[in-house]
């Protein structure tokens, strides 16, 4: 594991400079993954993600919101960001990370609230292709579903969601026509983290590994 700074472009828009995690040998493929609304680039999610990922030789770069930022530096916990800060901090990390290492494809992938930024961002910034892991489809609070990013995105999407997802499951999401543009894959009996119950036979570690395969699949298949 090593470490990219993101320091100047950031703080010329007044946004803390950010510290990277690069997972794995960084090679023409490069996936840059953020987290969701709550936890962090090192929760166990997404060290178990961006491992299985790295291990099967593809280069990934993590990085945190400016509220996650923020929180590590006082230890305060904040809400996310407003969408627009959100966006315009992704570009940022996407344009340095270009600088700083030309890779010839590069992939967003976000878990739940990242992955919903990772395809608004992929509707006007040129990029390879965008994975969702859990992907926020309805507010919990009740509303429209968030449809239009994925209506929007302009780069090849793979979307890999819980049976049970609280935030749209299987028998929902299918009835969405949007769906049919993008790769949709479902994980057993499994919630917005992937993780299903005891009962039904199938344990988070199957759900993970089934995950980090159709996000391999994906990202190799984006080279055919």
């Amino acid at each position: 594991m090593s470490y990219f700074l993101v320091k100047e472009s950031l703080e010329a828009e007044s946004l803390l400079e950010s510290r990277c995690v690069i997972d794995g040998d960084l090679n023409d493929t490069l996936v840059i993954f953020t987290h969701g609304a709550g936890a962090n680039l090192s929760s166990d999610f997404m060290q178990r993600v961006a491992a299985g990922l790295s291990q099967s030789g593809i280069g990934i770069i993590r990085f945190n919101f400016p509220y996650m930022r923020a929180n590590a530096l006082d230890g305060k916990r904040r809400p996310p960001d407003r969408a627009p800060k959100l966006l315009k901090d992704f570009n940022l990390h996407i344009e340095a990370i270009k600088a700083q290492y030309s890779p010839k494809r590069i992939v967003l992938m976000g878990k739940s609230m990242g992955g919903r930024m990772a395809a608004i961002v992929a509707e006007q910034t040129p990029v390879d292709g965008v994975i969702c892991l859990g992907y926020p489809f309805v507010p919990l609070k009740g509303g429209e579903p968030r449809l239009e990013p994925i209506e929007l995105c302009k780069a090849p999407l793979c979307v890999i969601q819980g049976e049970r997802d609280k935030f749209g499951g299987k028998e929902l999401v299918p009835s969405w026509p949007v769906m049919k543009k993008t790769q949709l894959h479902w994980l057993a009996d499994g919630d917005h983290s992937f993780v299903p119950r005891k009962s039904s036979g199938v344990t988070e570690e199957d759900n993970l590994t089934s995950a980090i395969s159709y996000c391999i699949d994906f990202i190799r298949g984006l080279d055919a």
